[in-house]
């Protein structure tokens, strides 16, 4: 339902886009947006999105990513710039969807993992 892409290996410095396109039963998003986890670490969240409200960052992130959403495609993309060694994770997007007109149920989706290395 999430397909995520755009990952790969940069060096520090570099930038690179991330791509979550959502697909299937799809009536409505409310929000998507960006986690990563990191080898030994929990998840955490990167950059969310809402359909009518302002982009939320974790502080490592603001100043170097920007996260925007495509409504009419149902796709999230995240630009980050400026990659850290610390930036290297697993990046997952996540957006919370109504398949149904008729259902007043939100689901969380995920989509696979895509990993992001910052090396030299």
């Amino acid at each position: 339902q999430l397909q995520a892409s755009g990952g790969g290996l940069v060096q520090p410095g570099e930038s690179l886009r991330l791509s979550c396109a959502a697909s299937g039963s799809i009536f409505d998003i409310r929000a998507m947006g960006w986690y990563r986890q990191a080898p030994g670490k929990q998840r955490e969240l990167v950059a969310a999105i809402s359909r009518s409200g302002p982009a939320n960052y974790a502080n490592s992130a603001k100043g170097r990513f920007t996260i925007s959403r495509d409504g009419a495609k149902n796709t999230a993309l995240l630009q980050m710039s400026s990659l850290k060694p610390e930036d290297t994770a697993v990046y997952s997007c996540n957006a919370e969807v109504r398949e149904y007109p008729w259902s007043s149920t939100w689901s969380s989706y995920w989509g696979q993992g895509t990993q992001v290395t910052v090396s030299s």
